[in-house]
């Protein structure tokens, strides 16, 4: 098959992702599901514990690793950022977002001693010492080396033996973080079907945290001189592999580039404008755009294994860090509008993609938002086709009415809806064209 997206008389319709070249085949009758997942739902909050549901939640700040930044919205509207705050102050104020290490890492600070030689700054060193010198500081970090213990089957090493020493150090030293939002359930709330998803946060409240995660994507890799890349994605729900129902980011830096990544890398090598190409152009020529702004679009995606929309931003900057406020909030709110449309009830993946800071081929920053609304099976794994519920174009439909109406109402920010546009270009292609 040639072309990236066709349908067939009995109204089959077959992808073929040109980036990844994921096979995917939509069949007739099986889009009419119910995309929304309610086994999350709980027999309610107890009053007065709607902020201690797990353990992401700001009532138990203590069950987490030392914090690393938190933002702090003022009664005026005016948002402050404070790091490293200590354990005996984490109450002090009620941060909006907050920043922490993953206590089960994905990639670990042991595995970037071992492999990459990676040693703590003195600054890290001191912090983690004058932290557990604390009693609260102390306490908190005792119950965290004894829960990560027990979940390898590992004993504890003796206190203030060199080794006790390492592990606390490694809870400050990781590259494996968490940025979470403040809420559990929407305010007011006193349900568990009631969850605050991205798409339930106000306009101004989605747009500091991406700005904030954006920030955090930076630290992240000034603080891990070894990393090739960091990856930034987004679990919502258990059925997309979220351990709570609380909407977080993880930010975990890797030593390559994946897969996936390299395939890219190679076909910007020889495409510089990739993307506008096999993206853009895509979704401009098959109808598939749902909303655009001043620097970013969001389309349909072609070729995902579930349901997908892609944002991309429009800007000449390629790392995330590099766009302007302006840029970074344009692409938060067509993020937050389709979380809007998706609806907190579906479970879904968000990840972010971004060149390499050392790779020279021309890359823009996007997310993709797939709707974990399927499992794969036996079907998929034998012939590598994968079955999709939705094609494009019924995902284009259902998100585009449903921003409509959402534009309406003011839930979501100015946008241009459902328009062809057909001079959809990003900028950042015509730079690298010339």
């Amino acid at each position: 098959m040639t072309e990236p997206l066709v349908a067939l008389a009995d109204g089959t319709v077959k992808q073929v992702s040109p980036l990844t070249g994921t096979t995917v085949w939509t069949v007739p009758g099986r889009g009419g599901r119910p995309l929304e997942h309610h086994d999350h739902v709980r027999s309610g909050a107890p009053e007065g514990g709607r902020d201690e549901l797990c353990a992401f939640c700001w009532g138990r700040m203590a069950q987490t690793t030392p914090e690393k930044s938190r933002l702090v919205v003022g009664a005026d509207g005016s948002a402050r950022t404070f790091d490293e705050v200590p354990a005996s102050r984490l109450h002090e104020d009620c941060p909006e977002v907050r920043s922490f290490g993953n206590l089960f890492e994905i990639v670990s600070a042991r595995y970037w001693r071992t492999n990459h030689g990676a040693r703590p700054t003195p600054h890290l060193q001191e912090r983690a010492r004058a932290y557990v010198e604390e009693p609260a500081g102390r306490a908190q970090v005792e119950a965290l080396l004894a829960a990560r213990a027990a979940a390898a089957g590992e004993p504890v090493p003796p206190v203030r033996s060199p080794v006790w020493w390492q592990d606390v150090v490694d809870l400050f030293a990781g590259s494996h973080d968490v940025v979470v939002a403040r809420r559990h359930l929407i305010d007011g709330a006193r349900y568990g079907d009631e969850l605050a998803g991205a798409g339930t946060l106000g306009i101004d409240e989605h747009r500091r945290f991406i700005a904030f995660t954006v920030e955090s994507m930076r630290r992240v890799y000034l603080a891990q001189p070894a990393a090739r890349y960091v990856a930034v994605f987004q679990n919502w729900l258990s059925a997309a592999g979220a351990s709570f129902d609380h909407l977080h980011k993880q930010l975990v830096a890797i030593d390559e580039d994946g897969p996936q990544l390299a395939r890219e890398l190679r076909l910007a090598a020889t495409d510089p404008a990739l993307y506008q190409h096999a993206a853009l152009d895509v979704a401009v020529r098959y109808g598939l755009v749902v909303a655009r702004n001043e620097h970013a679009v969001a389309v349909a995606g072609v070729g995902h294994r579930y349901p997908s929309l892609e944002v991309y931003s429009t800007a000449t900057a390629q790392l995330p860090w590099e766009h302007t406020p302006e840029q970074i909030a344009a692409f938060a709110d067509l993020l937050h509008a389709l979380h809007a449309a998706t609806g907190a009830g579906v479970p879904s993946n968000e990840e972010w993609h971004h060149r390499p800071p050392d790779a020279r081929e021309p890359m823009p920053w996007r997310a993709v938002l797939k709707w974990r609304v399927s499992t794969l099976a036996g079907f998929e794994g034998a012939t590598r086709i994968n079955v999709n519920t939705l094609d494009p174009w019924q995902v284009r439909d259902r998100v585009v009415q449903r921003l409509v109406d959402l534009r309406a109402a003011g839930l979501v920010a100015p946008m241009a809806v459902g328009d062809r546009c057909e001079d959809l270009v990003l900028r950042y292609g015509q730079e690298v064209a010339r």
